[in-house]
């Protein structure tokens, strides 16, 4: 992996560049769905890139600080998921039976925003919008 692949999100955020935050970053950009911090801690020491769990969630921290990272809640099991800020957003499907994520690749939202716009003057910064229900496989299992 090159250490210097983000180096300028990095930089221009006013953050050191390093091979472990590099190494964050890139698996929050090849994932589908956000990970929780054990699930990157455990990727990163199959990238043989060292580092305690602690660190990785100090960089989470560091990372939403400078707005590069989102943290959600989408399920309901008290870990903290996170991934990276977009710039467009995304919505999810969850299978609340075996925890199965899909990206809504549309959002429902854009003709919803414009109306609070034009009736309230409200605008929208950002939103999240997450659908629980089964899974094909989970349906069969019930």
């Amino acid at each position: 992996m090159k250490v210097n692949k983000y180096k300028e999100v990095l930089t221009s955020k006013g953050i050191k560049n390093t091979r472990s935050r590099n190494a964050v970053l890139e698996i929050l950009q090849n994932s589908e769905i956000p990970l929780t911090a054990e699930e990157i801690f455990l990727m990163l020491k199959q990238k043989n890139v060292l580092t305690c769990l602690s660190t990785v969630y100090r960089t989470f921290e560091m990372l939403m600080l400078k707005g590069i990272i989102i943290k959600s809640n989408i399920f309901d099991d008290g870990k903290a998921r996170y991934e990276l800020k977009h710039v467009h957003h995304k919505h999810y499907v969850i299978c609340i039976g075996c925890h199965k994520t899909i990206t809504i690749e549309e959002c429902p939202f854009g003709e919803f925003e414009k109306l609070l716009k034009k009736k309230i003057d409200f605008d929208v910064t950002e939103h999240k919008f997450e659908i629980y229900g089964y899974c094909q496989n989970c349906k069969q299992l019930k």
